[in-house]
Protein backbone atom coordinates (compact mmCIF):
# COMPACT_ATOMS: atom_id res chain seq x y z
CA UNK A 1 0.00 0.00 0.00
CA UNK A 2 0.98 3.69 0.04
CA UNK A 3 4.04 4.89 1.98
CA UNK A 4 2.74 8.44 2.22
CA UNK A 5 0.14 10.11 4.39
CA UNK A 6 -3.02 11.77 3.10
CA UNK A 7 -1.82 15.04 4.63
CA UNK A 8 1.49 14.87 2.74
CA UNK A 9 -0.14 14.06 -0.60
CA UNK A 10 -2.60 16.89 -0.11
CA UNK A 11 0.18 19.39 0.56
CA UNK A 12 2.14 18.26 -2.50
CA UNK A 13 -0.87 18.50 -4.81
CA UNK A 14 -1.82 21.93 -3.48
CA UNK A 15 1.73 23.27 -3.93
CA UNK A 16 1.94 22.00 -7.52
CA UNK A 17 -1.51 23.41 -8.31
CA UNK A 18 -0.60 26.84 -6.97
CA UNK A 19 2.80 26.73 -8.71
CA UNK A 20 1.16 26.57 -12.15
CA UNK A 21 1.49 29.73 -14.22
CA UNK A 22 -1.09 31.14 -14.07
CA UNK A 23 -2.04 29.60 -10.73
CA UNK A 24 -4.64 26.85 -11.16
CA UNK A 25 -7.82 26.93 -9.07
CA UNK A 26 -9.30 23.85 -7.41
CA UNK A 27 -12.20 24.03 -9.88
CA UNK A 28 -9.78 24.01 -12.82
CA UNK A 29 -7.81 21.07 -11.44
CA UNK A 30 -11.03 19.13 -10.85
CA UNK A 31 -12.15 19.82 -14.42
CA UNK A 32 -8.81 18.79 -15.95
CA UNK A 33 -8.72 15.65 -13.79
CA UNK A 34 -12.28 14.81 -14.96
CA UNK A 35 -13.84 14.79 -11.50
CA UNK A 36 -17.21 15.88 -12.82
CA UNK A 37 -19.88 17.80 -10.95
CA UNK A 38 -18.76 19.05 -7.55
CA UNK A 39 -15.17 18.05 -8.25
CA UNK A 40 -13.72 21.12 -6.53
CA UNK A 41 -15.03 19.79 -3.22
CA UNK A 42 -13.13 16.55 -3.81
CA UNK A 43 -9.92 18.43 -4.62
CA UNK A 44 -10.35 20.55 -1.49
CA UNK A 45 -10.71 17.44 0.66
CA UNK A 46 -7.62 15.90 -0.91
CA UNK A 47 -5.54 19.03 -0.30
CA UNK A 48 -6.72 19.17 3.32
CA UNK A 49 -5.54 15.60 3.87
CA UNK A 50 -9.02 14.19 4.52
CA UNK A 51 -8.83 11.63 1.74
CA UNK A 52 -6.22 10.41 -0.75
CA UNK A 53 -7.10 9.85 -4.42
CA UNK A 54 -7.24 6.30 -5.74
CA UNK A 55 -4.80 5.13 -8.40
CA UNK A 56 -6.87 6.20 -11.42
CA UNK A 57 -7.73 9.56 -9.82
CA UNK A 58 -4.11 10.17 -8.85
CA UNK A 59 -3.04 9.49 -12.45
CA UNK A 60 -5.58 12.06 -13.71
CA UNK A 61 -4.44 14.66 -11.19
CA UNK A 62 -0.78 14.06 -12.05
CA UNK A 63 -1.52 14.51 -15.76
CA UNK A 64 -3.38 17.76 -15.06
CA UNK A 65 -0.33 19.01 -13.13
CA UNK A 66 2.06 17.85 -15.90
CA UNK A 67 3.62 15.23 -13.63
CA UNK A 68 3.67 11.46 -13.42
CA UNK A 69 1.93 9.52 -10.63
CA UNK A 70 5.37 8.29 -9.57
CA UNK A 71 6.62 11.84 -9.10
CA UNK A 72 3.63 12.77 -6.94
CA UNK A 73 4.04 9.63 -4.83
CA UNK A 74 7.76 10.18 -4.33
CA UNK A 75 7.28 13.79 -3.26
CA UNK A 76 4.47 12.72 -0.91
CA UNK A 77 6.70 10.05 0.64
CA UNK A 78 9.47 12.62 1.21
CA UNK A 79 6.99 15.07 2.71
CA UNK A 80 5.58 12.33 4.99
CA UNK A 81 9.03 11.76 6.49
CA UNK A 82 9.55 15.51 6.89
CA UNK A 83 6.23 15.94 8.70
CA UNK A 84 7.02 13.01 10.99
CA UNK A 85 10.28 14.66 12.03
CA UNK A 86 8.50 17.92 12.78
CA UNK A 87 5.85 16.18 14.88
CA UNK A 88 8.54 14.38 16.86
CA UNK A 89 9.63 17.62 18.60
CA UNK A 90 7.66 18.29 21.79
CA UNK A 91 7.45 21.72 23.44
CA UNK A 92 9.47 22.01 26.65
CA UNK A 93 7.10 24.11 28.78
CA UNK A 94 3.93 22.53 30.18
CA UNK A 95 1.87 25.50 29.00
CA UNK A 96 3.03 24.97 25.43
CA UNK A 97 2.47 21.21 25.70
CA UNK A 98 -1.12 21.85 26.82
CA UNK A 99 -1.71 24.18 23.87
CA UNK A 100 -0.27 21.70 21.40
CA UNK A 101 -2.29 18.78 22.77
CA UNK A 102 -5.47 20.85 22.68
CA UNK A 103 -4.79 21.75 19.06
CA UNK A 104 -4.19 18.10 18.10
CA UNK A 105 -7.35 17.08 19.97
CA UNK A 106 -9.39 19.60 17.99
CA UNK A 107 -7.83 18.44 14.70
CA UNK A 108 -8.77 14.83 15.43
CA UNK A 109 -12.39 15.71 16.15
CA UNK A 110 -12.58 17.84 13.01
CA UNK A 111 -11.07 15.09 10.87
CA UNK A 112 -13.44 12.48 12.28
CA UNK A 113 -16.42 14.77 11.68
CA UNK A 114 -15.30 15.34 8.09
CA UNK A 115 -14.80 11.60 7.52
CA UNK A 116 -18.31 10.92 8.74
CA UNK A 117 -19.68 13.66 6.48
CA UNK A 118 -17.80 12.35 3.44
CA UNK A 119 -18.93 8.79 4.13
CA UNK A 120 -22.55 9.83 4.47
CA UNK A 121 -22.47 11.94 1.31
CA UNK A 122 -20.97 9.14 -0.80
CA UNK A 123 -23.19 6.51 0.76
CA UNK A 124 -26.37 8.46 0.18
CA UNK A 125 -25.34 9.29 -3.40
CA UNK A 126 -24.75 5.59 -4.08
CA UNK A 127 -28.00 4.54 -2.42
CA UNK A 128 -30.02 7.02 -4.46
CA UNK A 129 -28.71 5.99 -7.86
CA UNK A 130 -28.66 2.32 -6.82
CA UNK A 131 -32.38 2.44 -6.05
CA UNK A 132 -33.09 4.09 -9.40
CA UNK A 133 -31.13 1.37 -11.23
CA UNK A 134 -32.80 -1.32 -9.12
CA UNK A 135 -36.34 -0.17 -9.89
CA UNK A 136 -35.77 1.08 -13.43
CA UNK A 137 -33.58 -1.73 -14.74
CA UNK A 138 -33.14 -4.76 -12.50
CA UNK A 139 -36.71 -5.32 -11.34
CA UNK A 140 -38.13 -4.25 -14.69
CA UNK A 141 -35.92 -6.79 -16.45
CA UNK A 142 -37.00 -9.51 -14.00
CA UNK A 143 -40.65 -8.68 -14.69
CA UNK A 144 -40.17 -8.91 -18.46
CA UNK A 145 -38.01 -12.03 -18.23
CA UNK A 146 -40.62 -13.83 -16.11
CA UNK A 147 -43.11 -13.34 -18.97
CA UNK A 148 -40.91 -15.41 -21.32
CA UNK A 149 -41.45 -19.14 -21.05
CA UNK A 150 -38.91 -21.72 -22.10
CA UNK A 151 -35.79 -19.62 -21.64
CA UNK A 152 -32.79 -21.99 -21.66
CA UNK A 153 -30.85 -22.74 -18.53
CA UNK A 154 -27.80 -20.47 -18.57
CA UNK A 155 -24.29 -21.79 -18.75
CA UNK A 156 -22.66 -21.76 -15.34
CA UNK A 157 -19.00 -21.48 -14.44
CA UNK A 158 -17.76 -24.95 -13.69
CA UNK A 159 -16.28 -25.93 -10.35
CA UNK A 160 -12.99 -26.56 -12.18
CA UNK A 161 -13.00 -22.96 -13.44
CA UNK A 162 -13.63 -21.51 -10.02
CA UNK A 163 -11.08 -23.71 -8.28
CA UNK A 164 -8.32 -23.55 -10.89
CA UNK A 165 -6.94 -20.29 -9.50
CA UNK A 166 -6.48 -18.90 -6.04
CA UNK A 167 -8.33 -15.74 -7.09
CA UNK A 168 -11.72 -16.14 -8.72
CA UNK A 169 -11.77 -13.81 -11.76
CA UNK A 170 -14.44 -11.15 -11.86
CA UNK A 171 -15.85 -12.67 -15.04
CA UNK A 172 -16.53 -15.98 -13.29
CA UNK A 173 -18.08 -14.26 -10.28
CA UNK A 174 -20.40 -12.20 -12.45
CA UNK A 175 -21.27 -15.13 -14.72
CA UNK A 176 -22.26 -17.08 -11.63
CA UNK A 177 -24.41 -14.22 -10.39
CA UNK A 178 -26.09 -13.92 -13.78
CA UNK A 179 -26.78 -17.66 -13.65
CA UNK A 180 -28.27 -17.27 -10.19
CA UNK A 181 -30.53 -14.46 -11.41
CA UNK A 182 -31.65 -16.55 -14.40
CA UNK A 183 -32.44 -19.51 -12.17
CA UNK A 184 -34.45 -17.31 -9.82
CA UNK A 185 -36.36 -15.92 -12.81
CA UNK A 186 -37.06 -19.43 -14.12
CA UNK A 187 -38.19 -20.53 -10.69
CA UNK A 188 -40.45 -17.52 -10.28
CA UNK A 189 -41.96 -18.00 -13.75
CA UNK A 190 -42.68 -21.64 -12.92
CA UNK A 191 -44.17 -20.72 -9.56
CA UNK A 192 -41.49 -22.64 -7.70
CA UNK A 193 -39.84 -19.74 -5.96
CA UNK A 194 -42.86 -18.54 -4.03
CA UNK A 195 -44.73 -15.29 -3.90
CA UNK A 196 -41.89 -13.13 -2.63
CA UNK A 197 -39.84 -13.57 -5.79
CA UNK A 198 -42.83 -13.51 -8.10
CA UNK A 199 -43.84 -10.19 -6.59
CA UNK A 200 -40.50 -8.58 -7.39
CA UNK A 201 -42.14 -5.84 -9.42
CA UNK A 202 -40.90 -3.11 -7.14
CA UNK A 203 -39.66 -2.15 -3.72
CA UNK A 204 -36.60 -2.86 -1.64
CA UNK A 205 -38.11 -5.84 0.18
CA UNK A 206 -38.96 -7.66 -3.05
CA UNK A 207 -35.52 -6.87 -4.44
CA UNK A 208 -33.90 -8.23 -1.30
CA UNK A 209 -35.89 -11.44 -1.51
CA UNK A 210 -35.13 -11.90 -5.19
CA UNK A 211 -31.42 -11.19 -4.98
CA UNK A 212 -31.05 -13.44 -1.96
CA UNK A 213 -32.59 -16.23 -4.02
CA UNK A 214 -30.23 -15.43 -6.88
CA UNK A 215 -27.14 -15.27 -4.68
CA UNK A 216 -27.81 -18.37 -2.66
CA UNK A 217 -29.61 -20.50 -5.24
CA UNK A 218 -28.08 -23.82 -6.26
CA UNK A 219 -26.94 -25.10 -9.60
CA UNK A 220 -28.34 -28.31 -11.02
CA UNK A 221 -25.18 -30.07 -9.88
CA UNK A 222 -25.93 -29.09 -6.30
CA UNK A 223 -23.03 -26.64 -6.20
CA UNK A 224 -24.06 -23.42 -4.48
CA UNK A 225 -24.06 -20.40 -6.74
CA UNK A 226 -22.68 -18.49 -3.78
CA UNK A 227 -19.63 -20.71 -3.77
CA UNK A 228 -18.97 -20.08 -7.44
CA UNK A 229 -19.34 -16.33 -7.05
CA UNK A 230 -17.06 -16.09 -4.06
CA UNK A 231 -19.72 -15.57 -1.40
CA UNK A 232 -18.80 -17.35 1.83
CA UNK A 233 -15.49 -18.40 0.27
CA UNK A 234 -12.92 -19.74 2.68
CA UNK A 235 -10.58 -16.93 1.74
CA UNK A 236 -12.21 -14.03 3.57
CA UNK A 237 -10.40 -11.39 1.55
CA UNK A 238 -12.14 -12.63 -1.61
CA UNK A 239 -15.59 -13.02 -0.03
CA UNK A 240 -16.65 -9.73 -1.53
CA UNK A 241 -20.05 -10.51 -2.94
CA UNK A 242 -22.12 -11.18 0.16
CA UNK A 243 -25.89 -10.72 0.09
CA UNK A 244 -26.46 -9.56 3.64
CA UNK A 245 -27.42 -5.97 3.02
CA UNK A 246 -29.44 -6.93 -0.03
CA UNK A 247 -31.28 -9.74 1.72
CA UNK A 248 -32.07 -7.40 4.58
CA UNK A 249 -33.87 -4.97 2.31
CA UNK A 250 -31.96 -4.23 -0.86
CA UNK A 251 -30.37 -0.97 0.25
CA UNK A 252 -27.13 -1.80 -1.52
CA UNK A 253 -23.59 -1.90 -0.26
CA UNK A 254 -23.89 1.49 1.45
CA UNK A 255 -27.08 0.52 3.23
CA UNK A 256 -25.52 0.68 6.65
CA UNK A 257 -24.80 4.40 6.66
CA UNK A 258 -24.99 4.60 10.42
CA UNK A 259 -22.67 1.62 10.71
CA UNK A 260 -20.14 3.18 8.35
CA UNK A 261 -20.22 6.60 9.95
CA UNK A 262 -19.90 4.96 13.35
CA UNK A 263 -16.85 3.05 12.19
CA UNK A 264 -15.08 6.10 10.79
CA UNK A 265 -15.84 7.99 14.00
CA UNK A 266 -14.42 5.23 16.20
CA UNK A 267 -11.05 6.96 16.87
CA UNK A 268 -12.87 9.92 18.45
CA UNK A 269 -14.50 7.61 20.96
CA UNK A 270 -11.06 6.96 22.43
CA UNK A 271 -10.93 10.63 23.44
CA UNK A 272 -14.28 10.71 25.23
CA UNK A 273 -12.91 9.86 28.66
CA UNK A 274 -9.97 12.23 28.33
CA UNK A 275 -11.97 15.05 26.78
CA UNK A 276 -12.77 16.51 30.17
CA UNK A 277 -9.21 17.72 30.56
CA UNK A 278 -9.28 19.61 27.28
CA UNK A 279 -11.96 21.91 28.64
CA UNK A 280 -9.93 22.85 31.70
CA UNK A 281 -7.97 26.08 31.55
CA UNK A 282 -5.20 24.52 33.61
CA UNK A 283 -4.09 20.96 34.07
CA UNK A 284 -1.19 19.35 35.85
CA UNK A 285 1.60 17.35 34.28
CA UNK A 286 -0.10 14.01 35.01
CA UNK A 287 -3.35 15.10 33.40
CA UNK A 288 -1.48 16.45 30.39
CA UNK A 289 0.40 13.17 29.99
CA UNK A 290 -2.84 11.21 30.12
CA UNK A 291 -4.54 13.34 27.48
CA UNK A 292 -1.48 13.35 25.23
CA UNK A 293 -1.41 9.54 25.35
CA UNK A 294 -5.09 9.40 24.37
CA UNK A 295 -4.54 11.90 21.55
CA UNK A 296 -1.59 9.96 20.19
CA UNK A 297 -3.63 6.72 20.26
CA UNK A 298 -6.46 8.40 18.35
CA UNK A 299 -4.02 9.87 15.81
CA UNK A 300 -2.50 6.42 15.29
CA UNK A 301 -5.95 4.90 14.79
CA UNK A 302 -6.79 7.52 12.17
CA UNK A 303 -3.50 6.97 10.37
CA UNK A 304 -3.93 3.19 10.37
CA UNK A 305 -7.45 3.42 8.95
CA UNK A 306 -6.65 6.09 6.34
CA UNK A 307 -5.91 3.70 3.49
CA UNK A 308 -9.02 1.65 4.19
CA UNK A 309 -11.09 4.83 4.31
CA UNK A 310 -9.57 6.07 1.04
CA UNK A 311 -10.28 2.71 -0.60
CA UNK A 312 -13.88 2.74 0.63
CA UNK A 313 -14.58 6.24 -0.70
CA UNK A 314 -12.95 5.41 -4.05
CA UNK A 315 -15.09 2.26 -4.36
CA UNK A 316 -18.29 4.12 -3.48
CA UNK A 317 -17.48 6.82 -6.05
CA UNK A 318 -16.75 4.35 -8.84
CA UNK A 319 -19.75 2.18 -7.98
CA UNK A 320 -22.01 5.24 -8.06
CA UNK A 321 -20.80 6.04 -11.58
CA UNK A 322 -21.57 2.48 -12.71
CA UNK A 323 -25.05 2.55 -11.16
CA UNK A 324 -25.77 5.92 -12.73
CA UNK A 325 -24.81 4.58 -16.15
CA UNK A 326 -27.20 1.64 -15.71
CA UNK A 327 -29.98 3.89 -14.43
CA UNK A 328 -29.73 6.10 -17.53
CA UNK A 329 -28.57 3.94 -20.42
CA UNK A 330 -29.64 0.54 -19.14
CA UNK A 331 -33.23 1.55 -18.53
CA UNK A 332 -33.39 3.18 -21.97
CA UNK A 333 -32.05 0.06 -23.71
CA UNK A 334 -34.44 -2.13 -21.73
CA UNK A 335 -37.40 -0.02 -22.78
CA UNK A 336 -36.40 -0.40 -26.45
CA UNK A 337 -36.19 -4.18 -25.97
CA UNK A 338 -39.61 -4.22 -24.34
CA UNK A 339 -41.15 -2.50 -27.36
CA UNK A 340 -39.60 -5.11 -29.67
CA UNK A 341 -40.95 -8.09 -27.71
CA UNK A 342 -43.87 -10.10 -29.15
CA UNK A 343 -47.20 -9.84 -27.31
CA UNK A 344 -47.91 -12.10 -24.34
CA UNK A 345 -48.02 -15.00 -23.91
CA UNK A 346 -44.51 -15.15 -25.28
CA UNK A 347 -41.98 -17.96 -25.39
CA UNK A 348 -38.25 -18.15 -26.01
CA UNK A 349 -38.51 -19.02 -29.72
CA UNK A 350 -40.84 -16.09 -30.41
CA UNK A 351 -38.08 -13.64 -29.40
CA UNK A 352 -35.97 -14.43 -32.44
CA UNK A 353 -32.18 -14.46 -32.42
CA UNK A 354 -31.76 -10.73 -31.76
CA UNK A 355 -34.25 -10.73 -28.90
CA UNK A 356 -32.64 -13.81 -27.35
CA UNK A 357 -29.19 -12.24 -27.48
CA UNK A 358 -30.54 -9.09 -25.87
CA UNK A 359 -32.02 -11.18 -23.05
CA UNK A 360 -28.61 -12.74 -22.39
CA UNK A 361 -26.92 -9.34 -22.48
CA UNK A 362 -29.37 -7.85 -20.01
CA UNK A 363 -28.80 -10.85 -17.77
CA UNK A 364 -25.10 -9.96 -17.75
CA UNK A 365 -25.89 -6.35 -16.86
CA UNK A 366 -28.11 -7.57 -14.02
CA UNK A 367 -25.27 -9.77 -12.77
CA UNK A 368 -22.87 -6.82 -12.89
CA UNK A 369 -25.32 -4.62 -11.02
CA UNK A 370 -25.74 -7.25 -8.32
CA UNK A 371 -21.98 -7.82 -8.03
CA UNK A 372 -21.31 -4.11 -7.61
CA UNK A 373 -24.19 -3.67 -5.15
CA UNK A 374 -22.91 -6.49 -2.97
CA UNK A 375 -19.34 -5.31 -2.43
CA UNK A 376 -18.62 -5.24 1.29
CA UNK A 377 -17.18 -1.75 1.64
CA UNK A 378 -17.32 -1.69 5.43
CA UNK A 379 -14.74 -4.50 5.55
CA UNK A 380 -12.21 -2.15 3.95
CA UNK A 381 -12.24 0.06 7.03
CA UNK A 382 -11.08 -2.64 9.41
CA UNK A 383 -8.82 -4.72 7.14
CA UNK A 384 -5.16 -5.14 7.95
CA UNK A 385 -2.69 -3.94 5.27
CA UNK A 386 -2.13 -7.32 3.58
CA UNK A 387 -5.83 -8.18 3.55
CA UNK A 388 -6.70 -4.66 2.38
CA UNK A 389 -4.30 -4.99 -0.53
CA UNK A 390 -5.96 -8.24 -1.67
CA UNK A 391 -9.48 -6.93 -1.13
CA UNK A 392 -8.76 -3.71 -2.99
CA UNK A 393 -7.31 -5.68 -5.90
CA UNK A 394 -10.32 -8.00 -6.15
CA UNK A 395 -12.83 -5.15 -5.82
CA UNK A 396 -10.99 -3.16 -8.49
CA UNK A 397 -11.19 -6.18 -10.78
CA UNK A 398 -14.94 -6.46 -10.21
CA UNK A 399 -15.57 -2.76 -10.81
CA UNK A 400 -13.41 -2.65 -13.94
CA UNK A 401 -15.02 -5.75 -15.44
CA UNK A 402 -18.54 -4.61 -14.58
CA UNK A 403 -17.97 -1.14 -16.03
CA UNK A 404 -16.50 -2.51 -19.25
CA UNK A 405 -19.18 -5.19 -19.67
CA UNK A 406 -22.09 -2.82 -19.04
CA UNK A 407 -20.80 -0.15 -21.42
CA UNK A 408 -20.21 -2.71 -24.15
CA UNK A 409 -23.87 -3.79 -23.88
CA UNK A 410 -25.80 -0.59 -23.22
Amino acid sequence: MNDFSAEAMGLVIREHRQAQRPSMTQEELAERAEYGKGGAVSISRIERGLVSPGEHRLAAIALALQLTPGQLKQEAEDRTRSLARQQGHRPVKLRDQVAETKRRHAEINEKVAQRSKITQEHGEAFNHVHDVARDGFFLRFVELAESISGAPEPERPSEEESESTGEIPAAIRIEAMSAGIANAIRGAAAGAAGGAVGAAAGGAAAYGAFTAAALFGTASTGTAISTLSGVAATNATLALLGGGTLAAGGAGMAGGILLLTGMVAAPAAALAAAGFYVLRQRRNKKEEERLRTEVEAAEAALDQSQQGFDAMIDVLHRATDIMEYVSVHGTHALEKWKVSLPPEPRDWESLGHEGQERYKEFLTVAGCLLAVSSINVSALLTAQPDALREMDKAIDETLRYADKAIKSIV
